[in-house]
């Protein structure tokens, strides 16, 4: 089917729901039936036409368009609106327990703010009940289904119904095949976290954790942010979390100038951003291909490689600090001959010290994709030459430098493309 006529039937099944909308505030996760043939809610006040749709399904159209081609529309779709598609039909109602993406946001069911620091306690514990309701909805109801998940993408806040969610999917994944789970946990302060917050984050996160070994067991990819936890957090969370494919960490450490070792058997990417580590030493990750630190606070090297055979993609920003070392990328990088390299320097100082080609060839022999990104106007920008000696297979150079000119920002994105 092609993008344009699927997305032309998702806006019918939207406007099809829209006309049998409800009078009063109604959750369709109380309604949400999966078999039996279950009519309409008595409660719900539905229009003549969707009546007619209900009674003689041999006019729904939608509806006898084939399970793939029906799922393909409905899984564009946000999740309230999946739910709200059974009551469309009797057929409609089979839909959720066949889905092959299961995707449920917190921030689906948040108030419209611009600013997401707008939004009250209240709000966001109603955000995690809903979240909970839509997941033993959509799980439990869908036990035994021959259909496998393909996804199943879980965001929501750390809080009391944290645990009930966990053992909602770790059921979910010790009884249906679910191919990929990913869960996003936040913090009810996002930003400028005080100490002691990172600190209570961080036992409420091991107390979830420990209470949901199952599911963080089966966790394809994991985003946390402001928790501070203690020793045995991290080797804890890589000891269970077997199956770990990508990690992101935002604001969590276990301690200032604590030391975050890495190892992991099927660990592909991790980002690390912000936080308090005085290094992390990626010791053995077999699989890692993607690496990135976002503003790193220590006054050394931000990371120490060690066996990561596969190590293509490297992306470091931050803004330097007097305090901060000039970083030399052969002993940073440490052979491991990467393919992709971005550096961000924020529009401050350069932090990289220029080194010869003798030192960076090891490292940069099979460099093929650089990114110099928010050079400052000032900085002479013949201090990159000594990048290209070292990168005998560079094909591809993209340089972005801001300049301020009566303050105003323009941006000069220069891309190069160099024969190999």
């Amino acid at each position: 089917m092609s993008y344009l006529l699927s997305n032309l039937l998702r806006r019918t099944i939207l406007l099809s729901i829209a006309s049998s909308a409800p009078a009063k505030r109604w959750s369709p996760w109380q309604s949400l039936e999966f078999a039996g043939g279950q009519q309409v809610p008595r409660h719900r006040k539905t229009s003549p036409v969707m009546a007619n749709m209900v009674e003689d399904s041999q006019d729904d159209r939608l509806s006898k368009l084939p399970d793939d081609v029906l799922l393909n529309i409905v899984e564009r779709l946000g999740i309230v609106d999946v739910a709200r598609t059974t009551v469309l039909s009797r057929r409609w109602k089979q839909i959720p327990a066949i889905l092959s993406k299961v995707v449920i946001l917190a921030g689906s069911f948040e108030p419209k703010h611009e600013d997401w620091s707008k939004l009250t306690p209240d709000d966001i514990v109603r955000a995690n009940t809903t979240v909970l309701e839509a997941t033993r909805s959509i799980l439990e109801r869908r036990a035994g289904s021959l259909y496998p998940i393909h996804l199943l993408r879980m965001q929501f806040y750390l809080g009391d119904e944290s645990i009930l969610i966990g053992q909602t999917v770790a059921n979910a994944i010790a009884t249906q095949k679910v191919d990929s789970a990913e869960f996003t946990i936040l913090t009810k302060v996002r930003k400028k976290c005080t100490k002691n917050e990172l600190l209570i984050y961080g036992k409420q996160f091991m107390s979830f954790f420990d209470s949901c070994p199952n599911a963080f067991g089966g966790l394809a990819r994991l985003t946390l942010e402001n928790l501070r936890l203690g020793e045995s957090g991290f080797p804890k969370i890589f000891s269970i979390c077997k199956q770990l494919e990508f990690l992101s960490l935002y604001e969590c450490d276990m301690g200032i100038k604590s030391l975050l070792e890495v190892e992991h058997p099927q660990l592909s990417e991790l980002v690390i951003v912000c936080g308090r580590f005085e290094r992390v030493d990626l010791k053995w990750a077999p699989k890692l291909t993607k690496l990135k630190f976002n503003v790193f606070r220590c006054r050394d090297d931000p990371f120490c490689l060690g066996y990561v055979p596969l190590l293509q993609t490297v992306s470091i920003i931050n803004v330097a600090f007097t305090w901060h070392k000039m970083l030399k990328l052969s002993e940073l990088l440490d052979k491991a001959a990467i393919s992709n390299l971005s550096l961000d320097f924020k529009s401050e100082k350069i932090w990289v010290k220029p080194e010869g080609r003798r030192q960076l060839l090891p490292v940069f022999h099979k460099l093929s994709i650089l990114n110099l990104i928010n050079i400052a106007e000032e900085c002479d920008l013949t201090w990159t030459m000594f990048l290209l000696d070292g990168a005998p297979s560079l094909k591809e150079l993209h340089i972005l430098v801001n300049s301020c000119t009566d303050s105003s920002i323009l941006i000069f994105d220069v891309q190069t493309s160099l024969a190999s």
